[in-house]
């Protein structure tokens, strides 16, 4: 069914402006629903869908601002909505919206996952949602409640924890702006929240590589990598302590580093 045929025709039909009122005329067309057929439950399925128009817009609407455009978002809403009436079966639960809204929003989130995609996750999640938008909507009716992390993993015979990573990847569509201010007159934002890098790392890899080459350094090498790298020593002041002059020191320095590159260059090459 035309989505805008369907708006053109509203104004032509009598449907409540009242959410109850609509939740009560929904009722009396499905108690109609089963003693009708062929072209007269088409036209109760064409009523369905117009009376419970406004419920896909405001769908649609939640769905706004996040990289698809409005109008299209409407569209695939009317779209959901009727396949939702055409697939509905009053006799596993009288609660059409129930039904109707995960389809609905199934429907948008397929747009998203084709066209909306910010952060994109792992194409094996994104088949996993998929499955799990049309999964929920079916055990909604059966169950008569929305279905637990736990119940839709044992419908799709997948892992619990994969259901409930694809359970918070809407936020993929349109991540939060790391300038976004953390409540309501605070100044911090959550970009103070996101971690930084540790020099300390530079710093614990270093000394992971060095510790094997400078344990097979002679005894005084050792001693004077100590007083010059660990304890900050000059030159003058490591001469003085071991009996040699500034300038024996500078060129057992130049050495022993080149010992230890050549070290750590062999360990890299093994």
């Amino acid at each position: 069914m035309d989505a805008s045929a369907v708006l053109g025709s509203r104004a032509q039909r009598d449907i409540p402006k009242s959410r109850r009122g609509r939740d009560e005329l929904t009722k009396k067309l499905l108690l109609r629903w089963e003693r009708t057929s062929g072209r007269s439950r088409e036209r109760l399925i064409d009523r369905l869908v117009e009376i419970n128009m406004p419920v896909a817009h405001r769908l649609a609407q939640h769905y706004a601002g996040r990289g698809v455009a409005t109008s299209d978002l409407e569209q695939v809403a009317y779209l959901g909505l009727t396949a939702a009436a055409r697939r509905f079966d009053p006799a596993h639960g009288r609660d059409f919206l129930a039904f109707a809204v995960p389809t609905i929003k199934g429907e948008l989130r397929k747009a998203f996952r084709d066209a909306g995609w910010v952060v994109r996750p792992p194409r094996r999640l994104q088949e996993l949602q998929a499955q799990a938008w049309a999964a929920e909507a079916e055990l909604i009716q059966r169950l008569g409640r929305s279905p637990t992390a736990g119940e839709l993993a044992s419908h799709l015979d997948a892992d619990v924890g994969d259901v409930i990573e694809i359970l918070g990847m809407d936020s993929c569509f349109s991540p939060n702006s790391l300038d976004l201010p953390l409540g309501d007159g605070a100044s911090a934002t959550v970009a103070d929240l996101q971690g930084r890098e540790d020099p300390g790392f530079e710093r614990s890899e270093a000394r992971i590589a060095l510790a094997p080459v400078v344990r097979s350094l002679g005894e005084r090498d050792r001693r004077i990598i100590e007083l010059r790298f660990f304890r900050g020593w000059t030159q003058q002041q490591i001469g003085d302590e071991i009996g040699v002059t500034q300038m024996q020191v500078s060129r057992l320095l130049t050495r022993i580093l080149r010992d230890l590159k050549r070290s750590l260059v062999g360990e890299q090459a093994a």
